[in-house]
């Protein structure tokens, strides 16, 4: 997983977690570079969540070795505890937690292409317009490494191509390094640059296409989901907006 002059952001070795006496993750080794996408793949339970928040630090009780290059990270959770019933306006949910100026939150709201929904109440949102917003919020302070958990969740199949072409953008146009966790096993793999699958240990690892032919990724997924995973190669001629729609590039 080199790449040449670009800075380290994360790296783990031999990273372990156990849990009231069961191992949940075992001897995680992975890194993460600028403006590269690492992407965990994995059936639920196999230790996605786990490893990300070894990353993140926010679970201190492992083993092994963690190491964070970077300060500047932004985070978007698999589970956001909101109540729906308050009318929170997205423009007030940007600033909620964190001191983000009106040029920034402007700014991280049209590079994901909701500015429009700025004074709009977050019940109103589809799914697919909630997530934009949550990555907005993550990007607003333009952090160095940005960590999403599960982010196409609740977006049908067009928005979720949608939001994983947002995703490569924000790496290509802010060369920031992501780690991309999923259990999504086709359109995934497109907006990838290297792929890390889990289940409970790393069952294999490399590029999109090794990981598709492994005897490990079918001994985990089954032969038809090998050849059901999209890695989606081709060149685009067109885009997806919000709302799913295909618009045509010039």
């Amino acid at each position: 997983m080199e790449t040449n002059n670009k800075k380290t952001l994360i790296k783990l070795e031999n990273a372990s977690v156990e849990k009231n006496k069961k191992i949940l993750v075992k001897h995680i080794s992975l890194e993460v570079k600028q403006g590269e996408i690492v992407t965990l793949i994995g059936p639920n339970g196999s230790g996605k969540t786990t490893t990300a928040k070894m990353a993140l630090g926010i679970n201190k009780a492992f083993e092994g070795n963690v190491q964070r290059y970077t300060s500047q990270i932004g985070y978007v959770p698999q589970k956001v505890m909101i109540d729906w019933t308050l009318p929170i306006r997205v423009n007030d949910f940007m600033q909620l937690t964190s001191k983000i100026n009106s040029e920034e939150v402007n700014e991280a709201l049209n590079f994901t292409g909701v500015d429009h929904l700025k004074n709009k109440n977050l019940n109103e949102l589809s799914g697919g317009e909630f997530q934009r917003v949550l990555i907005a919020r993550a990007i607003a302070k333009k952090p160095e490494l940005l960590v999403l958990d599960e982010p196409v969740q609740g977006v049908d199949f067009k928005g979720e191509i949608s939001l994983y072409e947002l995703i490569r953008s924000i790496s290509e146009k802010t060369n920031c390094g992501i780690l991309l966790i999923s259990h999504d096993l086709h359109v995934v793999m497109s907006a990838t640059d290297y792929v890390v699958c889990l289940n409970g240990h790393i069952c294999c690892s490399g590029t999109p296409k090794k990981v598709a032919n492994s005897n490990q990724y079918r001994e985990l997924f089954g032969d038809r989901a090998s050849t059901m995973l999209s890695i989606y190669e081709h060149n685009h001629d067109h885009s997806h907006s919000t709302d799913g729609t295909i618009k045509k590039n010039n």
